[in-house]
């Protein structure tokens, strides 16, 4: 059983046991949190899709961790006019483990 979810503005697909890194929710550390935008539920042979969202479904997660993903490098450069910038920047995560898919 699998479930597409929407949060932090990208689709994911979950399972039960899965560990993911989403865009930063102000949850703490070893709290239950709940994914309600559910955009797909299949099981097996039958799979529910939504239009956008499946009515009453959701995804229970716990959150295991926040921390920030690996420097995103940056380099701007113009040839032939000795221009060059460079940048970096870390984003936000809360890493979740999918605990329960609802119907």
């Amino acid at each position: 059983m699998y479930a597409v979810i929407k949060t932090g503005g990208k689709q994911y697909q979950v399972a039960v046991g899965d560990k993911l890194k989403i865009e930063l929710i102000p949850a703490d550390i070893g709290s239950q949190i709940t994914l309600s935008e559910v955009l797909m539920i299949a099981d097996g042979e039958n799979v529910v899709v939504g239009a956008p969202v499946i009515e009453g479904a959701s995804v229970t997660a716990s959150v295991v961790q926040e921390g920030r993903h690996k420097k995103v490098r940056i380099f701007k450069m113009r040839r032939r006019k000795h221009y060059q910038k460079r940048q970096g920047h870390r984003q936000y995560y809360t890493e979740i483990t999918i605990d329960a898919i609802n119907n």
